[in-house]
């Protein structure tokens, strides 16, 4: 039986939406989500208001370095932007391919529940302050099986830098343990997806499940970029 993560099992306590709205994050401000372009036509996203703003590796939201309340909300309103890229991969890979490996098939089912929780807990942290989700058009990586795999590591391992090269800048402690319940499990996935490419037998060298020590971390900066290069976020 999969366990799903949900709200109550992250933020037991209520403790990380405290934190969330003691930053604002449950405040209600229409001017700043307009300004931002997370209120356009029946929850579709502008794309250039989104991507000038939330996107733009030249204009990141998190400052690094700094331990605040609202540095934490941005770091919140920026894995809720990951979280949600992955969950619509999976999604759609679920519905449009025809696996023909059932290994495979098990691990895009389980791994995008997986994802969907978590877009769905971040959400219910940010309140008002969670974007509506961009357009995405991810091609032929959600309807060619080894072109999914080969995609669900560059997004798993993407992920796992991402959530580390934030644990400098939360501050309150209720969020560093929401985001490394989160961190924990995407880098499960990332083994996972690395087995299923063939890194369980010897001399798989990198597309081994763990093939360092020591896992470099990424900016908010230059994973925004990475996204962006992908062609993955279509307006």
């Amino acid at each position: 039986m999969t366990t799903h993560h949900t709200l109550e099992s992250i933020d037991a306590g209520g403790a990380v939406r405290e934190a969330a709205e003691q930053a604002g994050a449950m405040r209600s401000d229409r001017r700043e989500l307009l300004r931002r372009g997370a209120l356009v036509g029946g929850g579709a996203v502008a794309a250039t208001a989104f991507f000038g703003e939330i996107l733009s590796p030249a204009q990141a939201a998190i400052v690094n370095g700094k331990r605040s309340a609202g540095n934490d909300v941005a770091v919140l309103k920026y894995a809720l932007l990951l979280e949600q890229l992955e969950s619509a991969f999976y999604l759609q890979a679920v519905r449009n391919i025809k696996f023909s490996v059932p290994e495979h098939e098990f691990f895009a089912r389980v791994v995008a529940q997986h994802e969907k929780d978590h877009v769905n807990t971040l959400a219910t942290i940010l309140g008002r302050k969670a974007a509506a989700p961009p357009t995405f058009a991810f091609g032929a990586a959600v309807t060619d099986e080894k072109m999914f795999l080969a995609t669900s590591q560059i997004l798993e391992d993407t992920g796992v830098a991402a959530y580390a090269g934030q644990g400098g800048n939360l501050k309150a402690r209720s969020v560093v343990i929401a985001a490394l319940s989160i961190h924990s499990v995407e880098a499960r996935h990332a083994a996972w997806v690395r087995y299923l490419l063939g890194g369980f037998a010897p001399g798989s060298g990198d597309k081994a499940p763990a093939p360092v020590a020591f896992d470099a971390p990424l900016t908010e900066r230059k994973v925004l970029a990475a996204v962006g290069s992908t062609g993955f976020i279509a307006g």
